[in-house]
């Protein structure tokens, strides 16, 4: 099995380092959430730093009720306890609007009349999805209906190194195209959202899914942009199902079982290479945890974005 051959974590210097786990509340988590968590937990844990919890409910019509209050809860029982306050992004509209703003201001950002549907018939396929072809760029093709805004991107590579992957690379004009950071219903789209929670809460190390490679130079490139600091990112494999899907919500994903929570931890070990021994999911919480934060070694963790999930463990959660 390759592993990574990068360290997954900057050279030491004075900087306090903070990690985040930051879920969308559509539901509850389920294995794949796990993961994630715990990587980040761990990795944050290992240098002496904080782990913050960030609520992405900045997307209101794909939020559940009460599905962010479960996750809180449900981390509470795994017995992962985050440092600080909890950060809800639906209730920090200003810095994104400012940061909008900002890119409004300088010329690096435009509005958009453009419809999905004109996107998809004017775009091209690209590597992460349509390349927007820039309609809009030089003024509005129907003024008077709703405006997107999106980012001027330029024949710009942006390149960085993952801690897991290794060096990521992306042209983000022939690859992406200038992409949205304020939907034309008003909502303020993710990768704005995120940069700026991001660098409001002075995050050092991303540790998340490996599903998210791929809009990290948008967030590198608005980073530049805003005159923010980039963190160091590693993105995990995702867990995937017997057909190579994604576990989520949307394959019907089991949620972690809250009265048995040591053998899905032990599992995402598993998951993660680490290695715990077999008779640790028969322990107390206390002692697999103990166990988690004196082995994990990020350096073991396989430089791949997806793997196989623990279909044993996953047949169990199913039958429960």
């Amino acid at each position: 099995m390759k592993t990574a051959s990068y360290p997954l974590t900057k050279p030491v210097d004075t900087t306090p380092r903070r990690g985040r786990f930051a879920p969308s509340p559509s539901g509850p988590l389920h294995f794949g959430s796990l993961i994630a968590a715990l990587g980040s937990f761990l990795e944050a844990r290992r240098q002496g730093g904080e782990w913050l919890v960030r609520i992405e409910d900045i997307d209101t019509p794909r939020m559940v009720p009460g599905a962010a209050d479960h996750i809180l809860r449900t981390l509470e029982r795994y017995g992962m306890h985050w440092d600080g306050p909890v950060v809800y992004q639906s209730q920090r509209s200003e810095p994104y609007r400012a940061a909008l703003e900002q890119l409004i201001s300088t010329g690096l950002a435009y509005p958009c009349t453009c419809s999905r549907r004109e996107v998809a018939q004017r775009a091209i396929p690209g590597p992460t999805g349509l390349i927007y072809p820039g309609t809009c760029r030089d003024g509005v093709r129907q003024p008077g209906y709703a405006e997107s805004i999106r980012v001027r991107t330029n024949n710009l590579n942006i390149s960085f190194q993952d801690g897991i992957q290794g060096t990521y690379a992306q042209w983000l004009e022939t690859e992406v195209g200038d992409f949205v950071i304020r939907r034309a219903d008003g909502l303020f789209a993710y990768q704005l959202a995120v940069v700026v929670d991001d660098a409001a809460q002075g995050i050092t190390d991303i540790v998340r899914g490996s599903d998210l490679l791929a809009s990290t130079p948008r967030q590198i490139y608005l980073q530049r942009l805003l005159g923010l600091s980039t963190p160091h990112y590693a993105h995990l494999p995702i867990a995937v199902d017997r057909h190579g899907a994604k576990l989520g919500k949307q394959t019907q994903a089991a949620p972690l079982d809250w009265h048995h929570p040591g053998p899905a931890i032990v599992a995402a070990l598993h998951f993660l290479n680490q290695a715990p021994p077999q008779e640790l999911a028969r322990d107390h919480l206390q002692a697999i945890w103990a166990w988690a934060l004196e082995n994990w070694q990020p350096a073991r963790i396989p430089a791949r974005q997806t793997a196989p999930s623990d279909h044993d463990y996953l047949e169990i959660m199913s039958k429960r």
